[in-house]
């Protein structure tokens, strides 16, 4: 592995980075991976690493935000992927390894009826959201502040409020520039794992909304899970008001074999996943009881929601997916917990031996650090401050100087979710 200082202005990322700024804006594709002063490319992957352009070989502890769940070219998923490129990548005729992910998926959870796929995360948000519209015939949406719920606009009002903003109660503040009154006024924006408050907003707000949707670890606050209380709060609230709960675990369904769902006997009406039942291709899916679900059933005419796409259930994917589903197993998932928890404890100890003013926060397969060491149970409490998010910046030089993770680099940030 190179010493050389990192990343390094003579090297292939470099001339890379400088061709791509002639013809991206930014010379990106993506925002998060960005780091200054350019990012580093990857060359290859092979189960925990990745090896960049250059040649260094890396630990990698996102793993495409949390979407390879066994690492980078699993021989198993390969081996499947490359059957099926032989037989075909797209097709408008459905497919049969459409049918057996998701029958796959729907062995897995109790609440799983039936599924609809889509291409990722932000799609799946959007079409359960236009899903409970259609159901409810209102229009309001809730969700807790500072949550990620992928780049739908409503789903991301509130994403990064700050103390200049979000007022005594959080407010339903656009995202990017130019988010049209009416999407905001849409969301109504309650506190996460504060029960009262949070149960006082939806009440008001109770003839108009269509549905209450929850992470129930978000990622943007450390991976703190949902309280007992609350989340059986939103579930009463739901039902009370005849609104739709829906339960985003595009990463928590990690952290058991029926997701967290079943980890935390939470009883959502629809459930929106991604990331790893891709097996580390594009994807995404709506679950949920045929009650709901039907809301897509075409049998009896138009559906209430038409749902289609191009690339939907593509054969790859889908057979990515169930490769990578049979292969985690709980037995897998209760190994990844113990992984998680030996690596948040050496990290603790590591911040500790050196002086570190900053805390590891997360459980089962997720992890984020923070530059201040305030309890996190919300958005609010895991705010960081510039000059906290400067000891975040700093924390690589830190672990890999304790030598903690070996020679292996660390990439952290504060919005960025760190899984492994």
């Amino acid at each position: 592995m190179s010493a050389a200082k990192w990343p390094e202005a003579h090297s292939q990322s470099k001339a890379l980075y400088d061709r791509a700024s002639q013809v991206m804006p930014g010379g990106i594709t993506r925002i998060l991976p960005w780091q200054e002063p350019f990012p580093v490319y990857a060359g290859s992957g092979s189960g925990a690493y990745v090896t960049d352009v250059d040649g260094t070989r890396r630990l990698d502890l996102l793993n495409n935000f949390a979407s390879l769940i066994h690492g980078h070219a699993h021989p198993a998923i390969v081996a499947a992927i490359q059957e099926q490129v032989t037989k075909g990548t797209a097709f408008t005729l459905p497919t049969e390894p459409e049918v057996a992910l998701a029958e796959t998926i729907c062995a897995r959870a109790e609440g799983f009826e039936w599924i609809r796929f889509s291409n990722s995360g932000s799609e799946a948000v959007m079409c359960a959201i236009k899903a409970a519209r259609a159901i409810t015939g209102r229009s309001k949406i809730v969700k807790a502040e500072g949550v990620y719920h992928g780049s739908y606009d409503y789903a991301e009002v509130s994403l990064d409020s700050s103390p200049e903003n979000w007022g005594d109660d959080p407010q339903s503040i656009g995202y990017s520039k130019g988010t049209p009154e009416g999407v905001k006024s849409d969301v109504v924006v309650i506190p996460f794992n504060d029960v009262d408050a949070a149960e006082r907003i939806i009440l008001a707000n109770r003839d108009a909304i269509a549905a209450i949707i929850i992470d129930p670890a978000p990622s943007y606050f450390g991976f703190v899970p949902v309280s007992q209380a609350f989340v059986e709060m939103i579930r009463r609230v739901s039902t009370e008001i005849g609104a739709v709960f829906i339960l985003d675990e595009v990463i928590t369904f990690r952290v058991h074999s029926g997701g967290a769902q079943t980890r935390f006997n939470i009883k959502p009406d629809l459930t929106v996943l991604a990331k790893i039942i891709g097996g580390g291709f594009p994807v995404g899916a709506v679950a949920g009881s045929r009650k709901f679900m039907q809301v897509f059933d075409h049998r009896e005419g138009k559906p209430l929601l038409p749902w289609s796409g191009t690339f939907t259930a593509n054969p790859i994917t889908m057979t990515a997916g169930k490769i990578a589903l049979d292969l985690y197993t709980q037995a897998e998932s209760d190994r990844m917990d113990v992984l998680g928890d030996r690596l948040r404890a050496g990290l603790t100890q590591a911040f500790s031996n050196a002086d570190y003013p900053g805390q590891v926060t997360g459980f089962s397969s997720m992890f984020m650090v923070f530059g201040h060491q305030r309890e996190v149970q919300d958005y609010r409490s895991g705010y960081s401050s510039k000059e906290e998010m400067k000891w975040v910046t700093a924390v690589d030089e830190l672990v890999n100087a304790d030598g903690l993770l070996e020679r292996a680099r660390c990439h952290y940030s504060f919005r960025a979710p760190k899984t492994f």
